[in-house]
């Protein structure tokens, strides 16, 4: 195929494929919904702040994370948003909900789905994880969350 200026172009599928590793506090945290089916934080032992995912490092006071917490599992919807399109990368088919949810003992927001019909969802329900029977360590092994009491 021609283009500007007579230069060839020519196009080309690239298949790179490569290994990602999800690091130490990242794999503790995987596994742990893996094997346990327990969402662990991590606690800055300087400021008390829980973070959930864990992290490193504090974002308040740049100490470094070591003192490993569970959470949860039940938490508060702090805010949603709804998805009408689909993709091949969502977790679920539209329309769904992802919304962040505030476990308890945990000072950061989760991001996930929100497994409820979408008129029921608002902010302030409580929530809780549903799990998948086969887990591979991965951030879906939580299928979503769905509202207590249902």
């Amino acid at each position: 195929m021609e283009g500007k200026n007579n230069v060839l172009i020519s196009e080309q599928v690239l298949q790179v494929p490569y290994n990602y590793s999800a690091g130490p506090v990242a794999s503790r945290f995987l596994v742990s919904l893996r094997d346990e089916r327990k969402i662990l934080g991590i606690r800055c032992n300087t400021c008390g702040k829980v973070y959930v995912p864990p992290r490193g490092t504090c974002g308040a006071c740049f100490c470094q994370l070591e003192d490993w917490v569970e959470v949860g599992p039940e938490g508060t919807l702090s805010n949603f948003t709804v998805i009408n399109y689909p993709e091949p990368v969502h977790p679920a088919s539209a329309p769904f909900a992802l919304g962040i949810i505030l476990l308890s003992g945990a000072d950061t927001g989760l991001v996930h789905v929100v497994r409820a019909p979408l008129e029921k969802i608002k902010i302030g329900m409580r929530l809780k994880p549903v799990f998948t029977k086969k887990r591979r360590g991965h951030i879906l092994d939580i299928e979503g969350f769905e509202p207590v009491g249902i």
